[in-house]
Protein backbone atom coordinates (compact mmCIF):
# COMPACT_ATOMS: atom_id res chain seq x y z
CA UNK A 1 0.00 0.00 0.00
CA UNK A 2 1.34 3.43 -0.97
CA UNK A 3 2.06 5.83 1.86
CA UNK A 4 -0.53 8.55 2.30
CA UNK A 5 -0.27 12.23 3.09
CA UNK A 6 -2.00 14.00 5.95
CA UNK A 7 -4.74 15.42 3.71
CA UNK A 8 -5.41 11.97 2.19
CA UNK A 9 -5.71 10.47 5.67
CA UNK A 10 -7.90 13.35 6.83
CA UNK A 11 -10.34 12.85 3.94
CA UNK A 12 -10.21 9.06 3.92
CA UNK A 13 -10.83 8.60 7.66
CA UNK A 14 -12.84 11.82 8.20
CA UNK A 15 -10.33 13.10 10.75
CA UNK A 16 -9.22 16.71 11.08
CA UNK A 17 -5.55 17.44 10.51
CA UNK A 18 -5.57 18.96 14.02
CA UNK A 19 -6.62 15.60 15.45
CA UNK A 20 -3.93 13.77 13.49
CA UNK A 21 -1.24 16.14 14.71
CA UNK A 22 -2.45 15.80 18.30
CA UNK A 23 -2.41 12.00 18.08
CA UNK A 24 1.16 12.19 16.85
CA UNK A 25 2.08 14.62 19.62
CA UNK A 26 0.78 12.10 22.17
CA UNK A 27 2.80 9.32 20.55
CA UNK A 28 -0.27 7.39 19.41
CA UNK A 29 0.91 7.40 15.79
CA UNK A 30 4.07 8.25 13.89
CA UNK A 31 4.64 9.92 10.53
CA UNK A 32 7.59 9.90 8.18
CA UNK A 33 9.22 12.76 6.33
CA UNK A 34 9.91 12.60 2.63
CA UNK A 35 13.37 13.87 1.84
CA UNK A 36 13.22 17.25 0.15
CA UNK A 37 9.52 17.74 0.85
CA UNK A 38 7.80 19.84 3.53
CA UNK A 39 5.14 17.29 4.34
CA UNK A 40 4.72 14.09 6.27
CA UNK A 41 3.40 10.72 5.10
CA UNK A 42 1.83 7.80 6.91
CA UNK A 43 2.61 4.12 6.41
CA UNK A 44 0.13 1.27 6.08
CA UNK A 45 0.83 0.24 9.69
CA UNK A 46 0.06 3.77 10.91
CA UNK A 47 -3.19 3.82 8.93
CA UNK A 48 -4.18 0.51 10.54
CA UNK A 49 -3.30 2.00 13.94
CA UNK A 50 -5.53 5.01 13.20
CA UNK A 51 -8.44 2.73 12.33
CA UNK A 52 -7.93 0.92 15.64
CA UNK A 53 -7.93 4.25 17.49
CA UNK A 54 -11.13 5.33 15.73
CA UNK A 55 -12.89 2.12 16.73
CA UNK A 56 -11.79 2.51 20.35
CA UNK A 57 -12.93 6.15 20.37
CA UNK A 58 -16.33 5.10 19.04
CA UNK A 59 -16.45 2.60 21.89
CA UNK A 60 -15.93 5.64 24.16
CA UNK A 61 -12.47 4.61 25.37
CA UNK A 62 -10.52 7.70 26.59
CA UNK A 63 -7.36 8.67 24.73
CA UNK A 64 -5.28 8.06 27.85
CA UNK A 65 -6.48 4.46 28.04
CA UNK A 66 -6.00 3.98 24.30
CA UNK A 67 -2.39 5.13 24.65
CA UNK A 68 -1.81 2.62 27.44
CA UNK A 69 -3.33 -0.24 25.43
CA UNK A 70 -1.33 0.52 22.29
CA UNK A 71 1.90 1.16 24.18
CA UNK A 72 1.89 -2.01 26.26
CA UNK A 73 0.18 -4.39 23.83
CA UNK A 74 -1.03 -6.21 26.94
CA UNK A 75 -4.23 -8.24 26.57
CA UNK A 76 -4.82 -8.17 30.33
CA UNK A 77 -4.67 -4.37 30.39
CA UNK A 78 -7.01 -4.14 27.40
CA UNK A 79 -9.42 -6.51 29.12
CA UNK A 80 -9.41 -4.34 32.24
CA UNK A 81 -10.05 -1.15 30.25
CA UNK A 82 -12.88 -2.76 28.26
CA UNK A 83 -14.50 -4.12 31.43
CA UNK A 84 -14.33 -0.70 33.08
CA UNK A 85 -15.94 0.91 30.04
CA UNK A 86 -18.60 -1.81 29.83
CA UNK A 87 -19.46 -1.27 33.50
CA UNK A 88 -19.93 2.43 32.78
CA UNK A 89 -22.17 1.61 29.81
CA UNK A 90 -24.16 -0.86 31.94
CA UNK A 91 -24.76 1.89 34.49
CA UNK A 92 -26.04 4.18 31.73
CA UNK A 93 -28.24 1.40 30.35
CA UNK A 94 -29.67 0.80 33.82
CA UNK A 95 -30.38 4.49 34.33
CA UNK A 96 -31.96 4.84 30.88
CA UNK A 97 -33.97 1.64 31.44
CA UNK A 98 -35.33 3.12 34.66
CA UNK A 99 -36.35 6.33 32.89
CA UNK A 100 -37.89 4.33 30.03
CA UNK A 101 -39.85 2.14 32.47
CA UNK A 102 -41.27 5.19 34.24
CA UNK A 103 -42.21 6.81 30.93
CA UNK A 104 -43.90 3.58 29.81
CA UNK A 105 -45.79 3.47 33.11
CA UNK A 106 -47.05 7.02 32.55
CA UNK A 107 -48.03 6.21 28.96
CA UNK A 108 -49.94 3.11 30.09
CA UNK A 109 -51.78 5.11 32.77
CA UNK A 110 -52.77 7.83 30.31
CA UNK A 111 -53.88 5.33 27.68
CA UNK A 112 -56.07 3.49 30.20
CA UNK A 113 -57.61 6.63 31.68
CA UNK A 114 -57.73 9.44 29.14
CA UNK A 115 -58.75 12.67 30.86
CA UNK A 116 -58.62 16.31 29.86
CA UNK A 117 -56.64 17.18 32.99
CA UNK A 118 -53.63 15.42 34.40
CA UNK A 119 -53.72 14.13 37.95
CA UNK A 120 -50.07 14.34 38.95
CA UNK A 121 -50.77 13.03 42.46
CA UNK A 122 -51.30 9.55 41.11
CA UNK A 123 -47.73 9.60 39.80
CA UNK A 124 -46.12 10.43 43.11
CA UNK A 125 -46.79 7.22 44.98
CA UNK A 126 -43.92 5.35 46.55
CA UNK A 127 -45.15 2.26 44.74
CA UNK A 128 -44.11 3.73 41.41
CA UNK A 129 -40.47 4.12 42.36
CA UNK A 130 -40.07 0.90 44.34
CA UNK A 131 -41.81 -1.68 42.18
CA UNK A 132 -40.29 -0.90 38.79
CA UNK A 133 -38.36 -3.91 37.55
CA UNK A 134 -35.17 -2.83 35.80
CA UNK A 135 -33.57 -5.52 33.71
CA UNK A 136 -30.16 -5.19 32.17
CA UNK A 137 -30.14 -6.23 28.54
CA UNK A 138 -27.13 -7.99 27.15
CA UNK A 139 -27.01 -8.05 23.35
CA UNK A 140 -25.39 -11.27 22.23
CA UNK A 141 -25.96 -11.03 18.49
CA UNK A 142 -23.06 -10.02 16.29
CA UNK A 143 -22.61 -6.31 15.73
CA UNK A 144 -21.05 -5.01 12.53
CA UNK A 145 -18.92 -1.93 11.92
CA UNK A 146 -21.99 -0.31 10.39
CA UNK A 147 -23.88 -0.89 13.64
CA UNK A 148 -21.03 0.71 15.58
CA UNK A 149 -20.95 3.73 13.26
CA UNK A 150 -24.71 4.21 13.59
CA UNK A 151 -24.55 3.91 17.39
CA UNK A 152 -21.63 6.33 17.55
CA UNK A 153 -23.47 8.83 15.34
CA UNK A 154 -26.58 8.56 17.49
CA UNK A 155 -24.85 9.28 20.80
CA UNK A 156 -22.74 12.00 19.16
CA UNK A 157 -25.76 14.22 18.55
CA UNK A 158 -25.84 16.96 21.15
CA UNK A 159 -29.06 17.79 22.94
CA UNK A 160 -29.94 21.28 24.14
CA UNK A 161 -28.87 20.32 27.66
CA UNK A 162 -25.38 19.46 26.35
CA UNK A 163 -24.87 22.97 24.97
CA UNK A 164 -24.38 26.25 26.82
CA UNK A 165 -25.25 29.65 25.40
CA UNK A 166 -22.59 32.23 26.27
CA UNK A 167 -22.12 35.93 25.68
CA UNK A 168 -18.41 36.61 25.32
CA UNK A 169 -17.74 40.26 26.21
CA UNK A 170 -15.65 42.49 23.91
CA UNK A 171 -12.02 42.51 24.95
CA UNK A 172 -8.56 43.74 24.13
CA UNK A 173 -6.29 40.79 23.44
CA UNK A 174 -2.64 40.02 22.94
CA UNK A 175 -2.38 37.85 19.82
CA UNK A 176 0.27 35.13 19.51
CA UNK A 177 0.50 33.61 16.03
CA UNK A 178 2.83 30.93 14.62
CA UNK A 179 2.81 29.08 11.29
CA UNK A 180 4.62 25.86 10.44
CA UNK A 181 6.30 23.26 12.61
CA UNK A 182 4.24 22.69 15.76
CA UNK A 183 2.33 25.99 16.06
CA UNK A 184 0.15 24.82 18.95
CA UNK A 185 3.25 24.08 21.04
CA UNK A 186 5.12 27.23 19.99
CA UNK A 187 2.17 29.56 20.67
CA UNK A 188 1.63 27.81 24.00
CA UNK A 189 5.25 28.49 24.93
CA UNK A 190 4.97 32.14 23.92
CA UNK A 191 1.67 32.51 25.79
CA UNK A 192 3.28 31.27 28.99
CA UNK A 193 6.18 33.66 28.49
CA UNK A 194 3.76 36.55 27.96
CA UNK A 195 1.80 35.74 31.12
CA UNK A 196 5.00 35.71 33.19
CA UNK A 197 6.63 38.75 31.59
CA UNK A 198 3.53 40.94 31.90
CA UNK A 199 2.38 39.44 35.22
CA UNK A 200 -0.98 38.88 33.58
CA UNK A 201 -2.26 36.58 36.32
CA UNK A 202 -1.70 39.41 38.80
CA UNK A 203 -2.92 42.44 36.85
CA UNK A 204 -5.84 40.59 35.26
CA UNK A 205 -6.63 37.38 37.18
CA UNK A 206 -9.84 36.97 35.17
CA UNK A 207 -8.00 36.82 31.82
CA UNK A 208 -9.39 34.48 29.19
CA UNK A 209 -7.54 32.42 26.63
CA UNK A 210 -8.89 31.76 23.13
CA UNK A 211 -7.34 29.93 20.18
CA UNK A 212 -8.03 28.87 16.61
CA UNK A 213 -6.29 27.38 13.58
CA UNK A 214 -4.73 30.07 11.38
CA UNK A 215 -4.38 28.97 8.65
CA UNK A 216 -6.48 25.86 8.96
CA UNK A 217 -3.86 23.57 7.46
CA UNK A 218 -5.87 21.61 4.91
CA UNK A 219 -2.94 20.82 2.62
CA UNK A 220 -0.06 18.38 3.04
CA UNK A 221 2.51 21.13 3.52
CA UNK A 222 3.49 21.39 7.18
CA UNK A 223 4.16 25.09 6.64
CA UNK A 224 0.51 25.54 5.65
CA UNK A 225 -0.76 25.13 9.19
CA UNK A 226 -0.81 27.67 11.98
CA UNK A 227 -2.36 28.44 15.32
CA UNK A 228 -3.26 31.77 16.91
CA UNK A 229 -3.92 32.38 20.60
CA UNK A 230 -5.56 35.39 22.22
CA UNK A 231 -5.01 36.38 25.84
CA UNK A 232 -7.39 39.06 27.13
CA UNK A 233 -5.43 41.98 28.61
CA UNK A 234 -6.13 45.41 30.18
CA UNK A 235 -7.06 47.93 27.47
CA UNK A 236 -4.11 50.21 28.29
CA UNK A 237 -1.43 47.50 28.40
CA UNK A 238 1.29 48.06 25.75
CA UNK A 239 2.72 44.90 24.17
CA UNK A 240 5.90 44.26 22.23
CA UNK A 241 6.65 41.99 19.30
CA UNK A 242 6.08 39.16 18.56
CA UNK A 243 2.79 39.84 20.37
CA UNK A 244 0.17 41.93 18.58
CA UNK A 245 -2.55 43.95 20.27
CA UNK A 246 -6.02 43.32 18.81
CA UNK A 247 -9.69 43.90 19.64
CA UNK A 248 -12.06 40.96 20.03
CA UNK A 249 -15.65 42.13 19.37
CA UNK A 250 -17.21 39.37 21.47
CA UNK A 251 -20.73 38.16 20.82
CA UNK A 252 -23.12 35.28 21.33
CA UNK A 253 -21.74 31.74 21.12
CA UNK A 254 -22.89 28.19 21.78
CA UNK A 255 -20.37 26.12 23.72
CA UNK A 256 -19.57 22.44 24.12
CA UNK A 257 -16.81 21.41 26.52
CA UNK A 258 -14.33 18.66 25.62
CA UNK A 259 -11.26 17.21 27.32
CA UNK A 260 -8.05 18.09 25.50
CA UNK A 261 -7.71 16.07 22.32
CA UNK A 262 -11.37 15.22 21.62
CA UNK A 263 -11.38 17.45 18.55
CA UNK A 264 -13.52 14.93 16.68
CA UNK A 265 -16.43 16.48 18.59
CA UNK A 266 -16.17 19.75 16.65
CA UNK A 267 -18.81 18.55 14.10
CA UNK A 268 -21.21 17.84 16.99
CA UNK A 269 -21.48 21.46 18.12
CA UNK A 270 -21.41 22.84 14.55
CA UNK A 271 -24.27 20.50 13.61
CA UNK A 272 -26.21 21.62 16.69
CA UNK A 273 -25.78 25.29 15.75
CA UNK A 274 -26.78 24.69 12.12
CA UNK A 275 -29.90 22.64 12.94
CA UNK A 276 -31.21 24.46 16.03
CA UNK A 277 -34.74 25.84 16.01
CA UNK A 278 -33.98 28.94 18.08
CA UNK A 279 -30.43 29.86 16.99
CA UNK A 280 -28.49 29.88 13.75
CA UNK A 281 -24.76 29.70 13.18
CA UNK A 282 -23.01 32.90 12.09
CA UNK A 283 -19.96 31.59 10.27
CA UNK A 284 -17.39 33.86 8.65
CA UNK A 285 -16.78 33.26 4.95
CA UNK A 286 -12.98 33.10 5.12
CA UNK A 287 -12.46 29.92 3.15
CA UNK A 288 -11.60 28.16 6.39
CA UNK A 289 -8.53 30.37 6.82
CA UNK A 290 -9.40 31.06 10.48
CA UNK A 291 -11.89 28.25 11.14
CA UNK A 292 -14.79 30.39 9.84
CA UNK A 293 -14.99 32.27 13.13
CA UNK A 294 -15.02 29.21 15.38
CA UNK A 295 -13.06 29.55 18.61
CA UNK A 296 -11.52 27.30 21.24
CA UNK A 297 -11.44 28.67 24.77
CA UNK A 298 -8.76 27.00 26.87
CA UNK A 299 -10.32 26.67 30.33
CA UNK A 300 -8.51 26.76 33.66
CA UNK A 301 -5.41 28.00 31.87
CA UNK A 302 -4.38 30.22 34.77
CA UNK A 303 -3.64 27.07 36.80
CA UNK A 304 -1.59 25.50 34.00
CA UNK A 305 0.54 28.27 32.56
CA UNK A 306 3.36 28.07 35.15
CA UNK A 307 3.60 24.29 35.30
CA UNK A 308 6.24 22.49 33.28
CA UNK A 309 3.96 19.75 32.00
CA UNK A 310 4.36 17.41 29.07
CA UNK A 311 1.60 17.49 26.41
CA UNK A 312 0.21 14.25 27.87
CA UNK A 313 0.17 15.63 31.43
CA UNK A 314 -1.31 18.93 30.30
CA UNK A 315 -3.95 17.09 28.28
CA UNK A 316 -5.13 15.24 31.39
CA UNK A 317 -5.87 18.54 33.14
CA UNK A 318 -6.96 20.81 30.32
CA UNK A 319 -10.51 21.32 29.13
CA UNK A 320 -11.57 23.29 26.07
CA UNK A 321 -14.82 24.99 25.15
CA UNK A 322 -15.64 24.59 21.46
CA UNK A 323 -17.37 27.85 20.50
CA UNK A 324 -19.61 28.57 17.51
CA UNK A 325 -20.85 32.14 16.90
CA UNK A 326 -24.66 32.24 16.77
CA UNK A 327 -27.62 34.61 16.76
CA UNK A 328 -31.29 34.19 17.55
CA UNK A 329 -33.50 33.46 14.57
Amino acid sequence: MEKQTISQISKGLNLSTRTLRYYEELGLIQSERKAGYAYRVYSEDTIKRLRQILILRKLRIPLKKIAEILKNNDALLALQVFEESMNEVDEEITALSTIRSILQRFIDQLNSNMQLQLNMETWESEDLFHTLAVTKKYFREEKTMEDLNQASQKISQLNDRDVRILYLPPATVASIHCIGGSPEDETDRLAKEFIKEYRLAEIKPDFRHYGFNHPNGTSDNDNDHGYERWLTIPDDLPVREPYVKKTFPGGLYCAHMIPMGAFEEWPWIVQWACNNEKYEAVLVDDGGECMNGLLEEHLNYINLYNKNLSPEESGKLQQIDLLVPIREK
